[in-house]
């Protein structure tokens, strides 16, 4: 059981909790995901088993695209219908004039994160603070916004289609979109649509994957761990390249000479390491993978 799990996660469970039901599911410890995802956002969230966990890395860092509504005209204290109500403003804009708002939010931008978020500051997570009812000042931080659109307006709800880069929060991006239209909004319902390649025709519910391992079938629903790896470019070892990866030698390779970073298949396909340059024309092993695994 080595490879990934595109799962629409339900609303109510943590992202950790997804990884504790397939953990459940599939018999084993080794068990991770990328990307996380709030209790009540839905949707595609990359699960990754067995060796594949090693992989986290390259998926943690891809683009995402979200399917936001926002109700405008309310602020609440975590910026989302999960939180209590702050204020309640009247809502006048129009739709032109978000679109205008929404302009501003296009592009490098920093953004704060929210105080309910699992992110630290001085080794304690905001979240926690939060619920002891203090409030801390957070760095603004680098994010990009590379497309905002308006997909429907029936006001006071909002539905936008946001893709961006990885650690961008879309609470946050609802809540300063209020701030900007000068009547408040927060997040009332979110669905990842794609996390990089994975999207939601991708994706099994853990309903589908609970019957799956029931039939004892479950390894049916795994992608190939080398799925994580789309954007790299591939080549394929001789036996000889294939034991010096094995004992993390450096070695002659005849690889593409602008790459930063390759996967390396064996004959038969499958992932046997990812590997860096060392100098042209010869690279060396940054994750080796084990037969076994």
């Amino acid at each position: 059981m080595n490879g990934l799990l595109v799962v629409n996660k339900p609303t109510g469970m943590t992202s950790h909790d997804v990884v504790n039901t397939v953990r459940r599911l599939a018999g084993m410890r080794r068990v991770g995901h990328a990307g996380t995802l709030d209790p009540m956002a839905t949707g595609v969230l990359v699960v990754v088993v067995g060796a594949a966990t090693r992989l986290v890395q390259f998926i943690d860092g891809c683009d995402k695209t979200y399917r936001a509504t926002l109700c405008l005209g309310e602020t609440t204290t975590t910026y989302d219908a999960d939180g209590d109500l702050v204020e309640r403003r009247p809502v006048t804009v129009s739709q032109a004039e978000v679109e205008a708002a929404l302009a501003q939010f296009q592009g490098d931008i920093l953004q704060i994160p929210p105080m309910h978020s699992a992110v630290k500051i001085k080794g304690q997570k905001l979240y926690k603070l939060a619920h002891r009812g203090k409030e801390v000042e957070r760095e603004p931080r680098p994010v990009t916004i590379h497309r905002l659109d308006v997909l429907e307006w029936t006001l006071p709800d909002v539905t936008i289609e946001v893709v961006c880069s990885a650690g961008t929060y879309i609470r946050s991006l609802a809540h300063d979109l209020g701030q900007a239209l000068g009547c408040g909004a927060h997040l009332t319902s979110l669905i990842r649509t794609a996390a990089g390649a994975f999207g939601l025709k991708d994706s099994r519910t853990l309903e589908e994957l609970r019957a799956l391992a029931d039939a004892g079938r479950l390894a049916e629903a795994l992608l190939p761990p080398q799925t994580a790896l789309a954007g790299l470019p591939v080549i394929t070892l001789t036996p000889e390249q294939e034991r010096a990866v094995g004992y993390g030698q450096t070695f002659l390779l005849d690889g593409p000479s602008d790459a930063a970073m390759v996967q390396a298949h064996d004959a038969a396909g499958r992932l046997v390491a990812v590997l860096l340059p060392v100098e042209p024309g010869v690279w060396r092993p940054k994750l080796v993978f084990s037969a076994a695994e």
